[in-house]
């Protein structure tokens, strides 16, 4: 059985970093594209970043230059790095990915972030 989880997140300053982590079990996630998204209450849905399989990586505009995904092959795990904190970060982050034969995508329960002024 396939899950995801992630962790890390919490109550950060605005301006600072932190790192929110995606480890898997049942499949190599650091062997398939990975997508964080992230979702404010009230707020639509957001991709905010997205790594392949082969490494390449993509961020939304929003993000840009201050998000950072990266993978531990060892640890099976993908992370996604937050530096500057702004005010419009706070949501819940999600990681997925793509479940064989096109039926959808495994989803982490999500890990919180919150920014402190």
């Amino acid at each position: 059985q396939v899950q995801l989880v992630e962790s890390g997140g919490g109550l950060v300053p605005a301006g600072g970093s932190l790192t929110l982590s995606c480890t898997a079990s049942g499949i190599i996630l650091t062997s398939k594209p990975v997508v964080w998204y992230r979702q404010a209450p009230g707020n639509q849905r957001e991709w905010v970043a997205a790594i392949t399989s082969g490494g390449a990586t993509n961020y939304a505009d929003s993000v840009k230059d201050r998000f950072d995904i990266s993978r531990d092959n060892a640890k099976n795990e993908v992370y996604l790095h937050i530096y500057g904190v702004r005010p419009e970060d706070p949501a819940t982050y999600y990681c997925t990915t793509p479940k064989p034969r096109g039926l959808g995508d495994y989803w982490g329960q999500g890990t919180q972030v919150t920014v402190s002024s």
